[in-house]
């Protein structure tokens, strides 16, 4: 008899990471009847996920709404799920990660007394306020599973220190598997890469400026540094720390381009209009003041951030996931925050730490950018999050199959 799945997710993140999943699911009919449900937490970027996996929802609960707080966010997606969970009846309900859609769809699920998969279970800071909230979300999430898809054996020893009480599966981590798929596609797909650089172009940033190196050394830029910004611990001061360290190493570096896809919230767009104060010229694509080689470019795609950053020297961001999938490609990782869930990035040495202190920001771009030997042994880092193969092996245990032992094979 098939096995009732119903995955559900809501945000950008959580769909690059559950995609594959439900990709690989799909593709096993006589074991699965595959449900996917989106909450809509992320509606505009969830939604061009979606498109680039060719992913169609079942159920769309759309749940957003102007001025919602994060209560406001947990009562309607516990709402809506408890409809969901009576008309579904899934056997197994999927959750990804620590957003407010995962914590929230899974608690409906124990209330429903339906079993949850946690997937990437088990990520811990130990601090329950950094980053909040999502260091609660998946501590919670995690006493709820019965399932818990541990991306690292860190992540499976975190579990076992906590007792949880779910099963525990080392399995690599989901957005490998989702960087192989993309990473592929743009390799033997030479239209496909020239329509993701005339996305970029409309963005904001000219890829060519890298493409023609050999051409025109002496005003090509010889490398990329690609900034991501956007969580809330970091608002305000911590921004501005942020911002004005960026400001300085393009004046530092005027041979090297910074490009920074700026996320639509308006706590991180004001204080780039307070730092970087000519945005007429950042608007159109031509760079900033007397550092003409610093972009400020349009939110990306999933597909075109990954062709972007397959391009970039280094990858500076306060984002959780990219401290995965930039060493997948070899390209260190500098973040931007005090603590991070992913200590296996940093004891393997593929990613630094350097907060939002000014000082850090800039002596750590500036020796990855100045010394080659220190720049190689972050880039030749073995990435400890995983071989492509976590979508196989959780399907693997839904369907009662016994798992191999995850092991680290990063080649893409």
């Amino acid at each position: 008899m098939k096995k009732r799945i119903l995955l559900v997710f809501g945000t950008r993140p959580e769909a690059i990471k559950m995609c594959p999943l439900v990709k690989e699911l799909q593709k096993r009919t006589e074991e699965f009847k595959t449900i996917v449900c989106v909450t809509g937490q992320h509606r505009e970027m969830l939604d061009q996920v979606l498109k680039i996996f060719d992913v169609k929802p079942d159920i769309d609960l759309n749940i957003m709404k102007q001025g919602q707080d994060l209560t406001d966010v947990t009562v309607r997606i516990l709402n809506g799920m408890r409809d969901v969970l009576k008309e579904c009846k899934p056997d197994v309900v999927l959750v990804h990660g620590d957003t407010t859609t995962s914590t929230a769809a899974a608690l409906a699920a124990f209330y429903a007394q339906i079993p949850v998969g946690h997937v990437e279970a088990g990520l811990r800071t130990h601090n329950i306020y950094s980053p909040w909230p999502e260091e609660m979300n998946r501590q919670i999430t995690g006493r709820i599973a019965t399932y818990n898809f541990s991306p690292t054996p860190l992540s499976e020893k975190n579990l076992q220190e906590e007792k949880a009480h779910g099963n525990i599966y080392v399995t690599g981590n989901t957005v490998i598997d989702a960087l192989h798929m993309v990473v592929e596609k743009l390799k033997n797909d030479t239209a496909l890469a020239e329509e993701q650089n005339k996305v970029l172009l409309e963005a904001g940033y000219d890829v060519s400026r890298l493409e023609t190196l050999n051409l025109k050394p002496e005003t090509a830029p010889k490398k990329l540094v690609l900034i991501t910004g956007h969580r809330r611990e970091n608002f305000g001061n911590g921004f501005i720390r942020m911002l004005s360290a960026m400001r300085d190493l393009s004046i530092k570096y005027p041979n090297v381009d910074f490009v920074y896809p700026m996320h639509l919230n308006p706590n991180v767009r004001r204080p780039i209009h307070e730092i970087f104060t000519d945005m007429d010229s950042l608007s159109k694509g031509e760079g900033w003041g007397e550092a003409s080689n610093f972009f400020f470019i349009e939110p990306l795609q999933y597909l075109e951030f990954v062709h972007l950053m397959s391009k970039a020297t280094i990858v500076l961001t306060d984002s959780g996931g990219i401290q995965e999938e930039a060493p997948g490609l070899g390209k260190p990782v500098l973040v931007m925050r005090d603590t991070t869930e992913r200590p296996e990035a940093l004891a393997s040495g593929t990613v630094h730490l350097v907060g939002t202190d000014y000082e850090k920001i800039v002596n750590e771009v500036s020796t990855l950018l100045d010394d080659a030997a220190a720049y190689e042994a972050m880039s030749k880092a073995v990435n400890p999050y995983g071989d492509g193969q976590a979508c196989r092996r959780i399907a693997d245990v839904l369907a009662g199959k016994e798992v191999d032992k995850y092991s680290y094979k990063t080649n893409i």
